[in-house]
Formats: C-alpha cells, sequence, structure tokens
C-alpha cells in the first residue's frame, strides 16, 4: 500500500549558546524514518523531553527541518517554507487536534466562529453555506447547535474538544496529528471523545498520528506505534507486538511504568540509572541510552545502534534486542 506520509531521515538541529559562549547544537530530531499509510493510527510515544514535539511541529510545517524528506503523497512538503505553508493548498490535508482545546480556540470567538475560521481561509465559504458546514460538523462531533454561539469560557471540557475536533475535520483534511487531544480531561469524558475520533476515521477514511503519554490509550487505538528517545525513533512496530513482546529497554521501562490493578505483588521493574544523555552535540558513536540502559554494554559506546528487524514489521535499534 502506497503511504500517506513518508518521513525519510528527519533531522532538527537547533544552535545553543551565545555571546562569550561556545556554540553548540541541540538535536532535537535526529535521523527519523517513519510512514503513515490510508486510514491508518499510529502511536508516538516518549517521556517529555524526548523529541515528541519538535518532530509534530516539523510534520504540520510549523517549523523548517534541518534535514530529510516529509513526503505527503506525491509532495516533500520539506521543500516547502513554514512561513508560506498556511497560503498552500497542502495546509488543508494536514490538520492538527491540540491538547488543551480551551486554549488552543481564541477566547473571543464563538464555537461557531472557531470552526468556520478555517473554511473561510482555506475553502473560501461564506453566508448560507459556511452557516450549513459548521453545523454539519458540530452535528458529527456531537455539539449541540445551541451552543454554537457560546465562547470558550461556556464551555465544558469535552464541548471544547468537540470544537477543536469539529475544527480540525472541517477543511476534508486526510491525516490530522492528535497531539494529547484527551490529557487535559476527565477519565469518562476521555472515553467518549477517544470513541468520537475512532468513528470519525472510520466514517471519513482518516489517517491519525497519535501523540501520547498513556500507554493503554495508545494500545486501545493504534495500529502501529513509534518509540522515540532523545529525538530518535528507537522501537517501532505493530501495536500488540511492541507493546505485548518489547525488544528495546527503553520500551520495557516504559511499560514498566504503566499501573496495574492487580491481587498479585508485581514482578520486578526494571529501573533506570544515570542521567539522560546531553542532545547537545551527543557523540554519533554512543548509544542515546548508554549510561540509563540496564542492559548496556562495552559495545553500546562504540557504535549507534540503527533499526533492524527482530519481527514482521517491527523493529528496534539495540544491538542486544
Amino acid at each position: 500500500m502506497t503511504a500517506l506520509l513518508d518521513v525519510v531521515n528527519l533531522q532538527k538541529i537547533y544552535p545553543v549558546g551565545g555571546l562569550g559562549k561556545a556554540r553548540g547544537q541541540l538535536h532535537a530530531v535526529d535521523d527519523v524514518s517513519f510512514s503513515i499509510a490510508p486510514g491508518e493510527t499510529v502511536g508516538l510515544v516518549g517521556e517529555s523531553g524526548c523529541g515528541k514535539s519538535t518532530l509534530v511541529r516539523l510534520l504540520a510545517r510549523l517549523h523548517d527541518p534541518t534535514a530529510g524528506s516529509i513526503r505527503f503523497g506525491d509532495t516533500d512538503l520539506a521543500d516547502m517554507k513554514a512561513r508560506g505553508f498556511a497560503r498552500r493548498p497542502e495546509r488543508a490535508a494536514i490538520q492538527m487536534v491540540f491538547q488543551d482545546a480551551g486554549e488552543s480556540i481564541n477566547p473571543r470567538y464563538t464555537a461557531f466562529e472557531a470552526i468556520a475560521a478555517p473554511l473561510r481561509r482555506l475553502r473560501g465559504l461564506r453566508g448560507a453555506d459556511l452557516q450549513r458546514r459548521v453545523e454539519s460538523l458540530a452535528d458529527a462531533t456531537g455539539i449541540p447547535r445551541a451552543l454554537l454561539g457560546r465562547f470558550p469560557h461556556q464551555l465544558s471540557g469535552g464541548q471544547k474538544a468537540r470544537v477543536g475536533i469539529a475544527r480540525a475535520i472541517a477543511v476534508e483534511p486526510r491525516l490530522l496529528i492528535l497531539d494529547e487531544p484527551t490529557a487535559a480531561l476527565d477519565v469518562s469524558v476521555q472515553v467518549v471523545i477517544l470513541k468520537l475520533l475512532m468513528e470519525l476515521r472510520e466514517r471519513l477514511g482518516l489517517s491519525y498520528l497519535f501523540v501520547s503519554h498513556d500507554i493503554n490509550v495508545v494500545r486501545l487505538i493504534c495500529d502501529r506505534v513509534l518509540v522515540m528517545y532523545l529525538g530518535k525513533i528507537v522501537e517501532q512496530g505493530p501495536t500488540a507486538e511492541v507493546l505485548g513482546r518489547p525488544a528495546h529497554p527503553y520500551t520495557r521501562a516504559l511499560l514498566s511504568a504503566v499501573p496495574e490493578l492487580t491481587l498479585e505483588p508485581p514482578p520486578p521493574r526494571p529501573r533506570l540509572g544515570g542521567e539522560p544523555r546531553s542532545p547537545i552535540n551527543p557523540d554519533p558513536r554512543i548509544c542515546r541510552f548508554f549510561g540509563r540502559c540496564p542492559d548496556g554494554r562495552p559495545a553500546c559506546a562504540d557504535s549507534m545502534p540503527r533499526l533492524a528487524p527482530v519481527g514482521p514489521a517491527h523493529a528496534a535499534a539495540c544491538h542486544f534486542a
């Protein structure tokens, strides 16, 4: 199957340092490659600071990459400058649902105006056509039409999340980037919003990149999962394989931190010692996880492991996977 999104050797490096200081290079995203097929949901997991947010900004064309390609269909989005991307037709094809819907909606916009804004800018809708389209989107996402005249502070968390989703699908995108869309919601509301997202994926044929810290949510809705650590993808594959039989020690450590309800004493959990390596001027010969890894050996300090197959469509960047 032809990939909808094909990311190859994507890199984002930020210069650091200033006057009187040696300049360095912060490798926020370093040689990342993956793909998303039409109709597929891919999860992206990793601890804070691993580069997830930077990767999302690159894919949404909010930041320019240092190197690599972002092929979307037949177009390489990496060739387009972020500054002018908002005026290109490809802008409508990739949309985002943000973590905090309340913060991402202009407080001076009603729910109607928030949903209508991309339709005016990217589709040129006005008048009765705009009214009908916004009302149709409200119906599709479960927003009562009586609430379309309310401002964000007059809506509940779940209602604001629905407005954010309606706004994102308004221009009929092909890919939605979901940046922890349920993290700010109560657990009972999270379930409802996740069910809505799954229904919309089936009904509209959408593809999702689902960024989350919640492993159980990723397990529930994602077809494949990417595990990121200090700017690199260290494991990827089908969700059942990666989360059921993790091959990388970092993935195993992430899974061990997920609480479980059991009457039996929990098995010993792997403990990560030491401190994370600095992403500034990292040594290209040393595994990024070396120093914290419970399985670390001298070979890990001599050569950087690359993603290699450990099973059908399952790969890990570990010499001893």
